[in-house]
């Protein structure tokens, strides 16, 4: 029996022999033939292994072109697929291995030889692939795809896509897992969900895409696989580095990519000779999301990169997606756009319509039809009794419906009885310019039952002492009312922040109450 292999881009825009994956720190690249070949041979190895459409796999490599071999393996195959973050501990590892049903775990060795024990926690067949050097336990990577290509032929499974379950950062809580039904969509036909992504980022056979994040995360592995499903080129960086990122720009004439703004706060913390002298003519659009971006260093990535910078704002759970272009954004700054999907609602504690522009919680009529994995209580409390869900995040709409996030309602301080919003503070304080990173939070007070402390990295950790806290109190204190202000700064080198640029207040809290 002949093998039909479905391409991963459709064959009239597929360049076979183009590359598909570069990781310029590695030296080691993919072609688009080479990709879809290789994630269909271990696709095949996976089936054949007993897992069955709607299994789960989970993936836990660092940024490796592999990483898309098995992403797409698991995607063709009809499978959930969930990226495990490899800076994890292990036994934060084996809940998600746990809680995620994995039946199958593909890794690196150097994530596996950290998470140690945490593999065995696999039920089912328990298979366990390994790139690089495996153990007794583990198959190897290339040896699985090899075999599988001269396997038994009359083995076939039909080819239907798949469906990423991404779990929560878990900066508030337990993480969980974020799923979706998979439909059973034949894989010949790219999904709602890759169309979507490929056309509001306007990516085609000619992008060259630069991924400077961690492929565990929701944004930087579904704008990777859209550009690959589109016959585009993705550039792999093992690390973000903003001196690193210019170079790669240059030297692969970059045409897009996407980041947090704690990436654009890194840039603009380059010398100046380093960002002038940095060719960014080959960008046509940067997009970025995840975390809020303070009004003044968007202000200054527009005059530098020109304006070709979007932003937006959803989550892995569909709740609702706003965008807002550049030019939209100058004439609305510090709104994450108007809402792509539902209508928006602002509203209080008791679920009432609070008055236009006052800060309420999100809420999105329309949300994509999601659970949260193993937690019916947390699925319920996604979504109220008119059916609107929410991530949780609080914000108010202008008169013309353009969305403006004040903060996780997890995150607010309340101190003499009057809300305080850290993200209004820490976007003021990371344009310090002696703070490297910065986080605000509340710590227990007996007078003002909270009190606002700055949690500070400072950029020359020789500076660092009363003269430096005192600079950055003041600081806040001419651009905001005094009460919203820190009461003192404590000086900390490692802030608990994700790659996303989110910062886990969780850990802060703990560390510092």
């Amino acid at each position: 029996m002949n093998r039909v292999i479905a391409n991963i881009a459709p064959p009239t825009l597929i360049d076979a022999e183009k590359v598909a994956v570069l990781s310029p720190s590695l030296g080691r690249s993919l072609t688009h033939a080479e990709l879809n070949e290789r994630s269909y041979f271990l696709a095949h190895a996976i089936r054949r292994r007993g897992l069955d459409v709607k299994s789960h796999v989970a993936i836990l490599m660092e940024n490796v072109p592999e990483y898309f071999v098995a992403a797409w393996a698991a995607h063709r195959a009809g499978l959930y697929y969930t990226p495990v973050n490899w800076h994890l501990t292990p036994n934060e590892t084996h809940h998600i291995l746990k809680d995620s049903d994995a039946e199958a775990l593909v890794a690196t060795a150097s994530s596996l030889r950290r998470i140690g024990e945490a593999a065995t926690s696999l039920e089912g067949p328990g298979l366990l692939v390994t790139a690089g050097h495996h153990s007794e336990e583990s198959e190897d990577f290339e040896e699985i795809i090899a075999k599988e290509a001269e396997a038994d032929r009359n083995f076939e499974f039909e080819e239907l896509v798949g469906s990423p379950m991404f779990y929560s950062s878990g900066t508030s809580g337990q993480p969980k897992g974020i799923k979706h039904p998979i439909l059973l969509e034949p894989f010949r036909t790219p999904s709602s969900s890759d169309q979507g992504v490929s056309s509001r980022a306007g990516f085609d056979a000619d992008t060259v895409y630069l991924c400077p994040a961690p492929l565990y995360h929701a944004s930087p592995l579904s704008y990777s696989m859209a550009v690959q499903r589109t016959g585009g080129t993705v550039i792999l960086m093992e690390k973000f580095d903003p001196e690193e990122m210019l170079q790669l720009i240059e030297q692969y004439r970059v045409t897009h990519m996407h980041v947090v703004p704690t990436m654009f706060v890194r840039l603009l913390k380059l010398p100046e000779e380093v960002r002038r002298s940095a060719d960014l003519r080959s960008l046509q659009a940067v997009s970025h999301s995840s975390a809020p971006c303070p009004i003044a260093v968007k202000e200054q990535m527009l005059e530098w990169f020109g304006p070709i910078i979007s932003e937006s704002y959803s989550g892995s759970e569909g709740v609702g997606r706003c965008a807002i272009g550049p030019q939209e954004w100058l004439l609305h700054k510090g709104s994450v756009g108007k809402s792509q999907t539902g209508p928006i609602h602002i509203l209080d504690d008791e679920g009432d319509p609070v008055k236009e522009g006052e800060i309420g919680v999100v809420w999105f009529e329309d949300a994509a039809n999601f659970e949260y994995h193993n937690d019916p209580r947390k699925s319920t409390e996604a979504f109220n009794d008119h059916g609107w869900s929410t991530l949780g995040d609080m914000g108010y709409l202008d008169d013309e419906g353009y969305l403006f996030l004040s903060d996780r309602r997890t995150n607010l301080i309340i101190s003499g009885g009057v809300n305080i919003y850290p993200q209004e503070v820490e976007s003021v304080l990371a344009l310090h310019p002696d703070v490297l990173d910065i986080a605000v939070i509340g710590i227990p007070d007996d007078d003002l039952g909270q009190r606002v402390v700055a949690i500070v990295t400072a950029a020359d950790p020789n500076s660092v002492g009363p003269e430096l806290a005192q600079s950055i109190i003041e600081f806040c204190r001419t651009r905001l009312a005094h009460y919203k202000c820190p009461r003192e700064a404590i000086f900390d080198s490692d802030l608990p922040r994700l790659p996303t640029g989110k910062l886990a207040k969780r850990i802060l809290h703990e560390r510092y109450t």
